[in-house]
């Protein structure tokens, strides 16, 4: 119903900028996309034509403004000399390298040389009723500005933010867009944030305007309104509200007020915009405190979409137009800047997912997209793992040996000779047979690049997807880098790398050890401006020198890419003085043990590692929280050691002995080819419930948060440590 809801909702704001009838009556086209079973699908099309009213002056406009005389550098008519600032309002120096010294220009300038090159593209394709419609890139850019127009008569204010709290959609990015062209702040909130969260960001970031899609999102600013002194309407899009509100609208009546902002006023807004100003504020989780406001300039969103993508072998749309499903929350900076502007800034086609994608209907919409590239967070890729092993263990045995011989003999060649074309008959034997079905089955068809970042990936998930020859690459940036500043692409890969620097960036490391590994530290174009209101944090992240601080450990090879170590602050420090990095202990565990989901080492300041465990288990479908009821491979893991157990419960406050003990002996394996004695496990505790995002555990990437662990199981910690240390 909510999905029904969604694109009804879409289908009404269309009809406010495309009346019914004459020249720019809707017309259907196909865009080849086919469902699970294999039928075609036709895609509805609108195109906005002159006979629409005030539709083609804005276009026009569009092109004046991307006349040359208005693209100008920054740097050759402002003073500006400072390298970062904590206000929105602020203006920094730009980071220009010599190797790329590209003249800089806005996101409304990016958007018009993409509507001269793509305009009759799709822009974006969501489903209604079973059918998808779709928006072209003229459409989107019209839309755009009537929100722009729609925002600026609530009120928007140049320099404030609008929040916006919803699922993935054409509104969220017309809104996303509207915000930049209405000289506003662009502020996503994640859909699993507390009404507390949201207050912190809606106020940090002066927000005017906060755009939400449901009913439940509503209510939770309802209760909060009164704490943001600076808000002044709430737009909603997805679901009306249950009963008129004052200063609560829909996203068509923002679109009809937009009306009354003339053109004239819009444009003079986008002409006095520069490369070097705020755009966009991107929150971190918040792992340890307050999220901190990551601000980035229209120069960073447009620089890092163009040069970052292009490392990655993202194609513009005149040598091929990119098919991506949009599902990830857009309020993190990989999602936004892949969907968004990477999108944008090469012309490709966004499909939106529903808003139960990560609750079971992603693969449907996979399949019916066929996307030619994939982002995935790590959790992501490893949940698509344990459910490729689930339908395996069911399988029949020919089958089940089948792909077990295809995934055998490519990995082994991936492995062998992973930069190579040439494959041994047996291997494209494998692929044709076996493999090329798995992947069609998965909705990866037409996939050629498979993109994870925010995380890092576990080596028995790099090895599964290779032995399904899916090559994940990996891409290493943060929210202050405005997305990758390290990319892999097909044809510039290496395994277990965070990938090689994108040209026109920089990097060094800071007090190397003896084996190369030091702190990372980035400089270029896509650095952040600094963090909103908080002059400390920002310089303690960029030094004098304007180097960022990234606060992981690293090491570079002879080929130039990046291997990271861990975290310079999740170092473990033993009592002993022994300097661990926990993460690839923790990978050794999980590729022993593959009834394990987290495995988190502890020992900073102790005399002796130990570990917390949980158990794979599989997720309620309606709130994605951890059951107690484990997942097909662990039952199998407990068969196969010898117990009965189906549940957590059963294995934990029974203490089952066969799970207990092959647990202990796959930790003895893994301490037997630990480097040294200090390194060893040597004490362990299986928790009754999974990591997950409701129990605060992980972030709204799914990222591990340390810090929330040891405080909320400190109890259970210090009983580890407590009687005799070893």
């Amino acid at each position: 119903m909510l999905e029904l809801l969604l694109l009804r909702s879409a289908s009404s704001i269309l009809r406010t900028v495309l009346p019914p009838g004459g020249p720019g009556c809707a017309r259907k086209l196909s865009l080849n996309l086919r469902n699970q079973q294999g039928t075609r699908r036709n895609v509805k099309s609108s195109f906005l034509t002159d006979g629409q009213t005030r539709s083609k002056e804005p276009l026009s406009r569009a092109l004046k403004l991307l006349s040359p005389e208005k693209v100008k550098d920054p740097q050759l008519d402002s003073p500006e000399e400072i390298l970062w600032t904590t206000r929105t309002d602020g203006r920094v120096r730009l980071r220009k390298d010599p190797s790329c010294s590209e003249v800089p220009y806005t996101v409304h300038q990016m958007f018009c040389k993409t509507l001269d090159k793509y305009g009759n593209l799709s822009a974006m394709v969501y489903k209604r009723q079973g059918m998808w419609e779709r928006i072209s890139y003229f459409q989107y850019y019209l839309l755009s500005r009537k929100v722009a127009k729609g925002f600026l008569k609530l009120g928007l204010e140049r320099a404030h933010s609008v929040a916006i709290l919803g699922f993935n959609s054409p509104e969220w990015f017309f809104s996303a867009v509207g915000t930049v062209f209405a000289g506003g702040i662009v502020t996503g909130l994640y859909t699993t944030s507390s009404p507390k969260a949201c207050q912190y960001i809606a106020y940090d970031s002066r927000a005017n305007i906060i755009v939400v899609d449901t009913q439940k999102q509503l209510e939770k600013i309802l209760k909060i309104w009164k704490n943001l002194p600076h808000l002044k309407a709430v737009v909603t899009y997805r679901e009306p509200p249950s009963k008129k509100m004052p200063n609560v609208y829909t996203m068509e009546e923002v679109m009809e007020l937009g009306n009354e902002v003339p053109e004239e006023a819009l444009d003079s807004i986008i002409e006095a915009q520069e490369p070097n100003q705020c755009c966009v504020l991107i929150y971190t989780s918040g792992t340890t405190g307050n999220p901190k406001g990551v601000m980035l300039s229209q120069d960073n969103i447009t620089w890092t979409a163009h040069h970052s993508s292009q490392a990655g072998g993202i194609r513009p749309s005149e040598v091929q137009q990119e098919v991506v499903v949009s599902y990830l929350a857009l309020s993190h900076i990989a999602a936004q800047f892949y969907d968004l502007w990477t999108g944008l800034q090469w012309g490709a086609q966004i499909c939106f997912a529903e808003p139960d994608a990560l609750k079971g209907s992603l693969l449907d919409t996979l399949r019916e997209v066929e996307p030619t590239a994939h982002f995935g967070v790590p959790r992501i890729w490893e949940k698509i793992m344990e459910r490729i092993q689930e339908v395996v263990a069911q399988s029949g045995f020919i089958r089940r040996k089948m792909l077990l011989w295809a995934m055998s003999v490519t990995l082994e060649q991936n492995l062998t000779c992973p930069n190579s074309d040439l494959k041994p008959f047996t291997t494209r034997l494998a692929d044709y047979l076996v493999l090329a079905k798995v992947r069609q089955a998965l909705g990866f068809a037409k996939c050629q690049k498979y993109f994870y970042g925010g995380a890092p990936m576990t080596t028995e998930s790099q090895h599964f997807f290779l032995g399904l020859n899916i090559r994940l690459l990996p891409a290493y940036g943060l929210s202050e880098t405005s997305g990758p500043h390290f990319i892999s692409s097909t044809y510039n890969y290496q395994l277990y790398s965070a990938g090689r620097l994108v040209p026109g960036c920089r990097v060094k490391l800071v007090n190397e050890d003896s084996e190369g590994i030091g702190e990372i530290c980035l400089w270029g174009r896509n650095i952040f401006m600094g963090y909103l209101n908080m002059e400390d944090k920002t310089r303690e992240a960029v030094d004098s020198d304007g180097w960022l601080h990234t606060g992981d450990m690293g090491r570079m090879d002879a080929n130039g890419f990046l291997y990271i170590t861990g975290r310079l602050k999740e170092l473990i420090i033993t009592a002993g003085g022994e300097n661990v990095p926990p993460v690839p202990i923790e990978d050794a565990v999980k590729m022993e043990l593959p009834i394990i989901s987290f495995a988190m080492l502890i020992g900073d300041q102790r005399k002796f590692l130990s570990m917390l465990l949980t158990l794979k288990c599989t997720l309620d479908p309606d709130t994605s929280d951890p059951t107690d009821n484990l997942t097909e491979q662990a039952v199998e893991f407990c068969q196969r050691v010898g117990s009965r157990a189906t549940t957590v419960s059963e294995i934990v406050d029974k203490k089952d002995e066969a799970v207990y003990q092959a647990i202990e002996e796959g930790i003895q394996r893994v301490n037997m080819k630990a480097a040294a004695r200090p390194y060893h496990i040597q004490k362990w505790t299986i928790l009754k419930r999974d990591f997950s995002i409701s129990g605060e555990e992980l972030g709204p990437t799914m990222k591990l948060k340390r810090h929330t662990v040891l405080e909320k199981y400190k109890d259970l910690i210090d009983s580890l440590y407590q009687g005799q240390n070893k």
